[in-house]
Order: C-alpha cells, then structure tokens, then sequence
C-alpha cells in the first residue's frame, strides 16, 4: 500500500532542477550522467516543508524537508541516481517517482553525520509499490515538529511494523536484517533446488526453516 500526502499550497515551489547542478555537486562520472540522461526526463523541487510553510519547528537533524518530483523515461529507476540527488542536496528529501501516469514514492533515512557535521548519512532507499498518480492524497501526519513529520513518511514507507518503544535507529536496523534475511533464505533456496545429496538437503532444509522463522520474527518482534 502506498501513501501519498497532500502538501499545503504555501509549501509549493515547483522549480526545475537541472541536471548539471546535481553532477557539479557530487562529481558525477561519465556513467552516473548517462544513467540520468537515459532514465531522468525532469526534475522539480515541488515542495518546502519547513516551519515558515507548514507551521511545524525544525529541528537540529531535520531543519527543512524537501519533496523532489522526478518524471522517468522509463518505470525503473536506478538507486544510483537517488543517491546521488540526497547527496547533493543538505536536506531530507522525499521523491515522487512518476512514469505514464503512476507514481512511486521514496525516501532515505537522511542525517547529519556524527563524524563530520557538514555530510550527511544516508540509508538504502525506501520505495512504495507503484499506484495511479491519481490516487487519493491525506493530509500529512500530525507532528510536533519537522524531525517527527519525516519519520512519520519514513515508517509509513517501512515494509515492517513498528515495534513498541523502538526508536528510529532501531527500525531501519532492523529493516536491514530484515533485508539480509531475505538473501539468506534466497540463497538457501537456490541451493536446496541445486543439491542431490539427501543428507545436504535435509540440512538445507533445516537451515531454511530456522531462516524464515527468524526473518517472521524480525518482520513482527513480540
């Protein structure tokens, strides 16, 4: 299920991006430019969440929160070309992914680093399963700041549920286990389908089974 949030008219901004601004401020390589020539038609800073357009105090990790329409040439969209765009731009930022009339929602888990104050750490991508772009959008969450706005979208785009008392360091480690657990069970498959020795199968088995309780149980902590 996705969700997609009605941002107040005083937030809009609608300003083209170029591409060249985004290749000066990450140094993009030869490959990185031909990714966003071949897969990129525009880019649009749509919208600025901040306390004087949406009412909300920022807070130190979150001072702003920009939302980037991206309009694709085609409906895959390489992570490369995310990154790149949140490491240029020193604010959280939320995607609308739009392709022929769907539109994909996406989001980093984006904070300042403990090491260097003036970079950024950003997570793996979080993506919405594609709907219409003419899907209904809800108001934005209640929150009591901008910091609180951002992980309220973040949870909203997590494929887990939310353990009681688990903070948002807590969430995105454990999406990440979530995430090798599933490579682990991929891999065990692969290799149980492959094996013809009963005795390896067997323990193939039992190793996938112990996997996939593990991966329910990190999916739904009690």
């Amino acid at each position: 299920m996705m969700t997609l949030y009605h941002y107040p008219d005083q937030a809009k901004l609608k300003r083209v991006v170029p591409k060249s601004r985004i290749y000066d401020a990450v140094g993009a390589n030869t490959a990185l430019k031909e990714r966003f020539v071949q897969e990129v038609d525009q880019i649009i800073w749509s919208y600025k969440l901040a306390p004087e357009t949406v009412n909300l105090p920022a807070t130190k990790a979150v001072p702003e929160l920009q939302v980037f329409r991206l309009t694709l040439k085609f409906l895959d969209l390489s992570n490369e070309i995310l990154r790149a765009i949140d490491r240029a731009i020193p604010f959280p930022l939320i995607f609308e992914l739009e392709h022929e009339g769907g539109i994909q929602v996406a989001a980093a888990r984006k904070r300042p680093s403990e090491a260097d104050s003036g970079k950024w750490v950003v997570s793996e991508h979080l993506r919405s399963e594609w709907a219409s772009s003419e899907s209904s959008r809800v108001p934005l969450p209640v929150a009591l700041n901008l910091g609180a706005l951002y992980e309220q979208i973040l949870t909203a785009l997590m494929p887990i549920e939310a353990a009681p008392s688990e903070d948002m360091d807590a969430r995105m480690e454990r999406l990440e286990a979530v995430k090798a657990k599933e490579r682990e069970i991929k891999q065990l498959k692969t290799k149980l389908k492959r094996e013809t020795q009963f005795n390896i199968k067997v323990a193939l088995h039992g190793q996938l089974q112990e996997a996939q309780a593990e991966f329910e149980h990190l999916k739904k902590p009690e």
